[in-house]
């Protein structure tokens, strides 16, 4: 039988084959043919060896190296840890655009262009009803705006604050994710903490 090489030497052969048997069990495409959770503890408690390891440690996180006094957050990570999101409103509106620096947004002879035109009024009205608190006209524009195939972090930031100042947290987490995806590097940096709030 052919073993994850992390396995080998912890499990008897048996044991190894019940993980294996169990693991194909889940990943069955019918949900009824998958077992419930409750079955999935009674068959693998036996074969659980090590019972007071924390998953820090098997997962090789380094745990406990800073005590909560030591650790120096920014003021949007200070403003995420309190659950502030009027705070966050003030942070995002006071900051403008500054953390889009360096994102590509190629737009050479598309600019003249009306849809490019519109695309880019539509950030401009959502920024107005962000002044202006008015979070659903917000998550409209800037909707309007990042489906015109524009990548602003800033906008991706403000659109999840306004679905949680809008008490839509699904709809927050969710777009936070898809938006994750669409930039990188530096520019994730605004937009990571609002996916660790929500």
């Amino acid at each position: 039988m052919l073993m994850d090489s992390c396995l080998e030497g912890h499990f008897s052969n048996d044991d190894g084959t019940e993980l294996v048997r169990l693991a194909s069990r889940c990943l069955q495409y019918e949900p009824r043919e998958r077992p419930n959770v409750k079955s999935l503890v009674t068959a693998l408690t036996p074969i659980q060896k090590e019972t007071e390891v924390p998953s820090h440690v098997l997962m090789g996180i380094p745990h406990g190296t800073l005590s909560s006094q030591q650790k120096i957050l920014t003021p949007l990570g200070e403003a995420c840890s309190r659950m502030d999101l009027t705070a966050i409103h003030e942070m995002l509106e006071k900051n403008g655009y500054k953390d889009d620096e360096g994102v590509a947004n190629e737009l050479s002879f598309q600019m003249w262009t009306d849809q490019i035109q519109e695309t880019l009024n539509s950030k401009k009205r959502g920024d107005t009803a962000f002044r202006a608190k008015e979070f659903e006209t917000a998550i409209e524009c800037y909707t309007h705006f990042i489906g015109g195939m524009m990548v602003s972090p800033t906008v991706f930031a403000r659109r999840c604050l306004c679905y949680m100042l809008f008490d839509m947290p699904q709809e927050a987490l969710g777009r936070c994710h898809a938006s994750a995806g669409n930039i990188s590097g530096v520019a994730n940096g605004i937009l990571s903490p609002s996916c660790c709030f929500v």
